[in-house]
């Protein structure tokens, strides 16, 4: 396959064929993000699209690619006629293929109506990774993520509607021990507002280079210990009433905390508070430790 620079993809696409549709990110301001700096948002044409299908056509075989990744960020802004095409065109060539899916920002989502978002998933595109981030519209504004919680119950109440599966992502921490509660309660209502069908956590750690690096570097951002991160998740999941599947599938996180909500609420909370009382050595390393390190 021919990637252009890093090429970043969901944990939950670890298995899924890899087809760059677009470089870089349409936003790429996030003060988290170090992902795409330096590098300009482009649409890939559509020719070395299909030649890439091809290419994975004649190493795989037709049965062997179940799921596809549009990378990189935001493929979803790609116009309707385009993502149409790719599904179609990909299967064609993976008649067992059972999903396609990008990433979406919440800012780019309404850009479509939900007459164009049902003939994408009609041509096999199903699913939308979005980041959230939070749902507080402080730390929103301040992380830069270009939408208010508003708009973002907006925009995922919009794709679902259509019948688009939608992956949501929280980020434990990133508004530091400053605005945790805000954070936590802010992300369950944004999110009960409009359930996704899933909430995937990780936690936030400072890439260098970035804003929000440097916002802890000078001291206006507290990392939180694994207590306390544990304390924002406990009090999140306690707040979202579902439905919806709720997952920890990251190695950045202290504790993996999985289950469907609200049938498994009770359990959840429960694996927390045990894993409140074990010792610190039982975690991995504080965050600031992370800092640097490929996660």
């Amino acid at each position: 396959m021919r990637y252009e620079g890093l090429v970043y993809r969901p944990p939950s696409e670890a298995r899924s064929l890899i087809i760059q549709a677009t470089l870089s990110c349409p936003h790429n301001k996030c003060a988290f993000c170090s992902m795409y700096k330096g590098r300009k948002f482009r649409v890939r044409p559509m020719e070395e699209i299909i030649e890439d299908l091809d290419s994975a056509l004649e190493v795989y075989g037709t049965g062997a690619v179940r799921t596809i990744f549009l990378a990189d960020g935001n493929s979803a802004v790609l116009p309707t006629e385009k993502l149409v095409t790719i599904g179609e065109e990909a299967r064609k060539r993976f008649p067992d293929l059972e999903r396609i899916t990008v990433y979406g920002s919440a800012k780019f989502l309404v850009k479509k109506s939900q007459d164009e978002w049902r003939q994408v998933a009609e041509a096999g595109v199903t699913r939308i990774h979005s980041g959230l981030e939070s749902g507080d519209a402080a730390t929103l504004e301040a992380i830069n993520k270009g939408v208010t919680p508003e708009e973002a119950v907006e925009a995922y109440r919009h794709v679902k509607e259509a019948g688009i599966e939608l992956s949501v992502y929280l980020m434990v921490g990133v508004a530091g021990i400053e605005r945790w509660r805000e954070h936590a309660l802010g992300s369950a209502a944004v999110l009960n507002q409009a359930p996704p069908d899933f909430i995937r956590l990780r936690t936030f750690v400072p890439q260098p280079r970035t804003a929000w690096h440097d916002r802890w570097a000078e001291g206006k951002l507290t990392l939180l210990s694994a207590y306390e991160a544990l304390e924002e998740t406990r009090l999140l999941i306690a707040s979202l009433h579902g439905p919806t599947q709720l997952l920890s599938d990251h190695v950045s996180n202290f504790v993996d905390v999985n289950g469907r909500l609200p049938d498994d609420k009770t359990a959840m909370l429960a694996r927390i508070d045990q894993a409140a009382g074990l010792p610190l050595k039982a975690f991995r390393p504080p965050t600031e430790k992370l800092i640097g390190v490929g996660l």
